[in-house]
């Protein structure tokens, strides 16, 4: 039996919810909260195995919530966002400090749930297995409220998404080129910043020592549930000098990637963006798929979206990406890490058939061991690592 506690500020949705549950075999309705600061007592109270939780409530809001039920009495959160601009930064924050999943409101709030019940009960299943623990810690920076983002050693792109070419054609980077450079010569913010001051190391990032031959390899990482804290772990760690670039895919739907790598953007020393159709693979900088589109890498060195059929029910899914570059072989680092499922597992056995280095997530740190562990038995990972060490695993695999 999962016990759930439902906190909402509006009375309609807490009795929508409460009904919705109390119709299952396998839930009971442990409580209901009306805002953030009586979520964290029912909490203590009542020790739920289960908080589906509002974000926008009064008196104390949802991250504030999260945030202290995350250090004090780690449960499984699920979160009701909405998908404004707003609601989707404030989702990814919410991922970040250890929720483990979230539900949509779409139009900003759910008037009726007719149509995701279905959705609400499966991931409240799912995250009611999850293994919710304290939010580890990671490099300072990443602990401040996220803001604009910060001028990196490498100017990210001044294009932003993931723009679409006609008929999906890749675009020939030198034809972007004048575009690009009547853009920086006309953009005042970039005339103000020409030689913006270089961002201090964070103490707790890995050394930025001499890295060999480093440049001629490829870095791709595979993520789903949980995968947002991971990622934080993960990336906040990585150098801003890296000398190769990093490819990510995380489950995740459209108009949430991007939110989730501005918030990384920000907080870390090495440059993050969302993936766009076309572009090339810089060093020193890290790619999130956006949510909706496959991802796949041409060359090694190109990104190429698309829109075709969802395999094994994930756009973008790891598999795809990992099977697109798997003919890299010793050039070519690949990371998985925690998610329900095996996506990435078929990927990877192309990825060690060809000499490539994988590197897995442990299971005391996945949120969900289902991704990782598919790999793990298997016999395809290298390394078994925890999350707060897969950063140095990289750094010392691409040295390699």
């Amino acid at each position: 039996m999962i016990r759930v506690l439902i906190a909402d500020d509006s009375a309609f949705m807490r009795k929508v919810l409460a009904d919705m549950f109390a119709s299952q075999p396998d839930f009971e309705v442990a409580g209901t909260a009306r805002n953030g600061q009586e979520t964290v007592e029912k909490v203590r109270e009542l020790s739920p195995d289960l908080v589906t939780l509002d974000v926008n409530m009064p008196v104390m809001d949802g991250l504030e919530a999260l945030d202290i039920i995350m250090k004090e009495h780690p449960i499984p959160v699920v979160m009701l966002s909405s998908l404004t601009q707003k609601g989707t930064e404030q989702t990814v924050k919410a991922l970040a400090l250890g929720a483990v999943d979230f539900i949509s409101k779409a139009g900003g709030s759910i008037s009726r749930i007719d149509g995701i019940t279905g959705e609400i009960l499966e991931k409240c299943r799912a995250a009611a297995k999850a293994h919710a623990r304290k939010t580890p810690s990671v490099p300072a920076r990443s602990s401040a409220p996220p803001g604009p983002p910060v001028m990196k050693r490498i100017q990210l792109p001044l294009r932003q998404g993931h723009k679409l070419p006609d008929r999906m054609a890749v675009k020939p980077p030198e034809l972007a080129t004048p575009a690009n450079t009547y853009a920086k010569r006309n953009n005042p913010l970039l005339k103000r910043n020409a030689n913006p001051p270089v961002p201090p190391s964070k103490p707790s990032a890995v050394p930025m020592t001499s890295m060999g031959r480093g440049a001629e390899k490829l870095v791709v990482i595979g993520t789903s549930t949980g995968g947002p804290q991971a990622l934080q772990n993960v990336i906040t760690r990585l150098p801003g000098n890296l000398p190769c670039g990093v490819v990510v895919v995380q489950h995740m739907p459209a108009g949430f990637t991007k939110a989730l790598a501005d918030r990384l953007n920000a907080i870390s020393d090495i440059a993050v963006k969302e993936a766009e159709d076309g572009e090339g693979i810089k060093p020193g900088m890290v790619y999130i798929a956006p949510g909706n589109y496959h991802l796949r890498i041409k060359n090694g060195t190109q990104i190429v979206l698309g829109q075709d059929p969802p395999v094994g029910n994930h756009r973008p899914a790891v598999n795809v990406m990992f099977s697109s570059v798997a003919s890299l072989g010793r050039k070519l680092v690949a990371v998985i890490m925690t998610g329900m499922g095996c996506d990435g597992c078929d990927g990877m056995r192309e990825i060690k058939k060809a000499g490539g280095y994988s590197i897995a997530q442990d299971e005391p740190t996945c949120v969900v061991y289902g991704m990782p562990k598919a790999v793990v038995d298997a016999g395809l990972a290298d390394e078994i690592k925890p999350v707060q060490n897969i950063a140095q695993a990289i750094v010392e695999a691409v040295k390699r």
